[in-house]
């Protein structure tokens, strides 16, 4: 099986990237000469995948015409969250809501995504598949990261996630997940931890290691330094 349809989450307002995000939107900064978006949207495209379903709230406008500008086969279809953001989980279901889909890659694009992981997401989807899981996130080791201040998100064993234990493991932005862990949810504002911590609790949520250096927009620290400034 394979996936059809991505989304990719470009809502937040990048609060600890002021003052560059004060007037742009996170996704719209570039490191390496290409928006954050851009390069987002090449790696999904290497991934063959047909749909791209994209959130917005903050500086929405201006997701909305760099979309509508860029120069490619399959244009991405841009979702506002609404009258009020609805944070990672209320953003997903949101979009989920508009695709008939079941199964969805899901992207921060504030990680500098490039074509070496593309063998990692290929490899974790076959994982998904044969296993028959609801969520997958890919995830690396602490020490991999560019931004060794980042502290560890989950523990695994046996490819299941945990929030208990040492701890080393940070997601990468990138996961899979099947529709049908939104059940008895409603579109408002809620974190995808809050699925997370539920599918911890029921022994789902699983992990596939990336062995890639991650690179993180995580704030303007990190900025200054992969700009140079």
């Amino acid at each position: 099986m394979e996936i059809n349809t991505a989304l990719i989450l470009c809502a937040g307002y990048g609060k600890r990237l002021n003052p560059v995000t004060l007037n742009k939107p996170k996704p719209l900064i570039e490191i390496n000469n290409i928006t954050l978006l851009e390069n987002t949207i090449n790696l999904i495209n290497s991934l063959d995948i047909e749909n791209i379903l994209i959130n917005s709230f903050y500086l929405s406008n201006q997701i909305d015409d760099y979309v509508e500008k860029l120069n490619l086969k399959r244009i991405p279809k841009v979702i506002h969250d609404g009258d009020k953001i609805l944070d990672t989980g209320g953003g997903i279901l949101n979009l989920l809501d508009n695709s008939n889909q079941k199964d969805f890659l899901v992207f921060n694009p504030d990680t500098i995504w490039n074509e070496s992981y593309l063998y990692e997401i290929k490899e974790m989807q076959k994982f998904y598949f044969e296993n028959k899981l609801r969520n997958i996130l890919l995830i690396v080791e602490k020490s991999m990261s560019v931004d060794q201040r980042m502290k560890g998100d989950f523990s695994m064993q046996n490819s299941k996630l945990s929030k208990s234990g040492d701890k080393n493991y940070i997601f990468t932005g990138c996961q899979i997940l099947n529709k049908s862990i939104f059940e008895n949810y409603k579109i408002e504002k809620f974190s995808i931890n809050k699925i997370w911590e539920k599918m911890i609790s029921e022994k789902e949520l699983y992990g596939y290691r990336s062995k890639k250096k991650f690179t993180h927009l995580t704030d303007i620290q990190i900025y200054k330094k992969l700009t140079k400034i």
